[in-house]
């Protein structure tokens, strides 16, 4: 082997590099996934109110977003590596330091700023980064396996912070978070590359060198800002962010954050909700690597549309199963919306690829941002809302006819111009 030769032998070390990432993105999905566990805990010990308890979780989705455009551009210039350990650095001081807090300005410091931001840098833009450097063939599948580290952190993490939250303390749980940040950051120091030539390997299922990728030397602020005002004007693009708004209302904003506080009013304990959680998760993995799998093979635009019609009948279903006196209910809500909590994300990709082509990272990274304020969107409104009603299931109806409206998105994308767009990129080749 050659001196820069870092793979094991008939393994490519592209595939190292998505393990890393997995294991990266899993673990800031299990921070993001745990004020949902705090949330009760946390007004019970401050008094605080459900508008006092989601207002800074509505601030770490937003940034969890916002930052999305700005980290493709700063990993072209500054280097993937550096920025994932940086964000998250701030992932074990946001954490960290919140087992001391008492107020909730010190709540949304630590927790909207500081989780906000290194999570956003840590954000499903990095796998589409990593895919699009990495891999020539099979793109959907990676993309599809690093999008279902969000569901993993959630199915391994949920359950063990909800028993941690109760049995313990809630100050337990931000300090495991923290240390599972720490020892993220030594093994991104120690296996993590920037591009396939630093390992002397050629992008999995390359077969010929291709030009060397030139050095960032832009202003990545003025690249992401320049991303956006090409977005702006296509309307492929504001079909894509509208439905990734509704996407991010309906999941991280709307279950991952009110559904154990739902359950637990419906007599639920929190450990159990947390584990329905992560049993939704399990189907969430299958659902979004066969989505990955399924956008290398079918048109994304139906993908999509079934997608979101299907959450959407699975949220408006959701009051009924709470109320129900047999967990079949809301086993069967589990199994349907696990199956399409994130398989939005690989066709979503892949449309953002056919038709912005080299822009499509920072582009993408701005119709992420609208999926993150969506979700911030339905995190403070659902908490108001049920300050305001008393209840969830005005704001889980509403949801699913939102979803129902999103699958009708699609059917606006025309076939025609995603041919027109894959030819002329096919000729700039």
């Amino acid at each position: 082997m050659g001196k820069k030769e870092f793979y094991f032998s008939r393994l490519h070390y592209g595939w190292i590099i998505v393990s890393i990432v997995f294991l990266t993105l899993l673990v800031a999905a299990g921070v993001r996934s745990t004020p949902s566990v705090l949330m009760v805990p946390l007004e019970d010990a401050f008094g605080w109110d459900r508008m006092s308890t989601t207002f800074p979780l509505a601030i770490n989705l937003a940034l969890y977003g916002l930052c999305g455009p700005f980290a493709a551009a700063i990993m072209e210039k500054y280097g993937v590596k550096r920025v994932m350990v940086y964000a998250l650095t701030l992932l074990v001081i946001g954490t960290g330091l919140s087992g001391w807090m008492k107020t909730v300005w010190q709540f949304t410091l630590l927790w909207g700023l500081f989780v906000g931001v290194g999570t956003g840098f840590m954000s499903t833009v990095l796998g589409a980064v990593i895919t699009n450097r990495w891999f020539k063939e099979q793109k959907g599948l990676i993309m599809g396996i690093l999008t279902a580290s969000g569901a993993t952190g959630q199915l391994v993490f949920l359950p063990l912070f909800a028993k941690l939250t109760t049995e313990v303390s809630w100050k337990m749980t931000v300090w495991v978070t923290s240390l599972a940040s720490l020892i993220v950051i030594l093994l991104v120091l120690i296996f993590m590359r920037e591009r396939p030539s630093d390992t002397g390997v050629l992008p999995y299922g390359a077969t010929e060198t291709r030009e060397p990728v030139p050095s960032f030397v832009g202003n990545p602020f003025r690249s992401a800002l320049k991303g956006l005002r090409m977005g702006i004007h296509s309307t492929q693009f504001w079909l894509l962010a509208g439905s990734f708004f509704i996407c991010g209302l309906s999941t991280n904003g709307l279950i991952g954050t009110h559904l154990i506080p739902a359950c637990m009013e419906h007599g639920i304990p929190e450990v159990t909700a947390a584990s329905m959680l992560a049993f939704m998760g399990i189907f969430d993995i299958l659902g979004t690597t066969l989505s990955g799998w399924l956008s290398d093979r079918w048109d994304s635009r139906w993908l999509l549309f079934w997608y979101y019609g299907l959450r959407g009948l699975s949220l408006i279903f959701l009051p009924t199963a709470l109320d129900s006196t047999s967990a079949w209910g809301l086993t069967v809500f589990a199994i349907f919306y696990g199956l399409d909590w994130v398989a939005t994300v690989p066709p979503t990709v892949r449309l953002c690829n056919d038709f912005f082509g080299k822009q499509s990272g920072i582009i993408f990274g701005w119709i992420f941002a609208s999926h993150q304020l969506g979700a911030a969107t339905a995190a403070f409104g659902g908490g108001t809302l049920h300050v305001l009603i008393g209840s969830y299931t005005f704001i889980f109806i509403f949801s699913g006819i939102l979803c129902l409206a999103a699958s009708g998105f699609f059917i606006q994308i025309r076939r025609n111009k995603i041919q027109i767009v894959k030819r002329k990129k096919e000729a700039t080749l």
